[in-house]
């Protein structure tokens, strides 16, 4: 309840424009994209909060250390230890499969620098965990964020990537310079 009062207040106050399909009505991995600024976790609270859907997230754990520990699990974080990073899909999989109900809100950028590929942990939680995945957006060029489309993986990298590349190919994020093509490191396999 407090949740959702906050987001209506910062959406009724912000120079953003909230302009979103329809919230999911089942788990979904949500992607956070173009991640390109802190500010990007911030709207995507607020859209999760406006649209009442439970998230949850991965961050470093560094983000979890001391006093912010406690703050960021309350937020929905969920800690990644980097130097074991394989494990995080089957963790957040396994929570799934136990029946915790959440969209898994993902930064497929990884870092909020630009760099040539997306990290592509949250296809492999998709195909895993048979969930669909839902575009969420930060475009600074309009001042709109929101969820666009939730699409189902058809478990054809390229294709899919495509149908992800066309959506984001007109959003800029926050900071455009650090902005990331959509494009996996599977593709150039599935290519080559």
């Amino acid at each position: 309840m407090l949740r959702r009062l906050a987001s209506r207040v910062y959406w009724a106050c912000s120079r953003w424009t909230l302009s979103t399909e329809p919230a999911p009505d089942r788990p979904t991995v949500l992607l956070g994209a173009p991640h390109t600024s802190n500010w990007d976790f911030l709207l995507m609270l607020g859209i999760a909060w406006r649209l009442q859907i439970p998230v949850r997230w991965l961050g470093k754990s560094s983000l979890f250390r001391g006093w912010r520990g406690p703050l960021m699990k309350k937020l929905g974080g969920i800690p990644v230890d980097r130097a074991d990073a394989s494990r995080v899909v089957s963790d957040v999989v396994e929570r799934i499969r136990a029946g915790e109900v959440f969209g898994l809100v993902v930064t497929p950028e990884g870092t909020r620098g630009s760099g040539t590929y997306w990290k592509s942990g949250f296809y492999r939680i998709a195909r895993e965990a048979g969930l669909p995945v839902t575009l969420g957006y930060v475009d600074r060029t309009t001042m709109t964020t929101g969820l666009g489309p939730t699409i189902e993986l058809t478990g054809d990298v390229v294709a899919d990537m495509n149908v992800i590349r066309a959506f984001y190919a007109d959003k800029s994020g926050l900071r455009p310079e650090f902005r990331t093509e959509p494009r996996l490191r599977e593709e150039d396999a599935a290519i080559a």
